[in-house]
């Protein structure tokens, strides 16, 4: 994976270092260097684009887990805030018994949301929507109305 994700960033031009580590539920790929910067623009739609492609040539012979691609470090703190907004919202949503939405988000980003409420009690979530960027709904779980 290393070398595919290697020759394409040395086809667009940048200079950088990659490196494959495992990780509890997959492989994270590390794009690292400041020609990565051009992959970060626009709200890293070039890391999105690349992290498709990977997953596309890879997804066959990647059977345990997924695969992760992140440049400087970029969705790793993405995904960190991500969760954080994920339990806040789970909070709320118990504590008020008001359905509360996150999105439209991408199939990476609800998976990082439904396992960040999957661990908060007394509340659930649920994808919505029926095109490829979808919204979370996190709702109570608490029937019997005590907040």
């Amino acid at each position: 994976m290393a070398a595919f994700v290697e020759a394409v960033v040395a086809a667009m031009g940048l200079s950088v270092t990659v490196a494959c580590v495992p990780i509890e539920d997959g492989t994270r790929i590390t794009v690292d260097g400041a020609g990565g910067e051009l992959l970060l623009r626009r709200q890293a739609i070039g890391l999105d684009a690349l992290q498709h492609l990977v997953n596309a040539v890879f997804r066959a012979e990647h059977e345990v887990g997924h695969i992760v691609v992140d440049c400087l470090d970029y969705r790793k703190s993405k995904d960190e805030e991500l969760r954080q907004t994920a339990v806040l919202l789970a909070e709320r949503a118990r504590m008020t018994g008001e359905t509360q939405e996150i999105g439209p988000l991408n199939p990476y980003a609800r998976r990082i949301v439904h396992l960040s409420v999957a661990e908060a009690p007394g509340v659930s979530s649920e994808s919505v929507g029926d095109a490829f960027l979808k919204t979370v709904l996190i709702t109570s779980t608490d029937v019997s109305g005590n907040r």
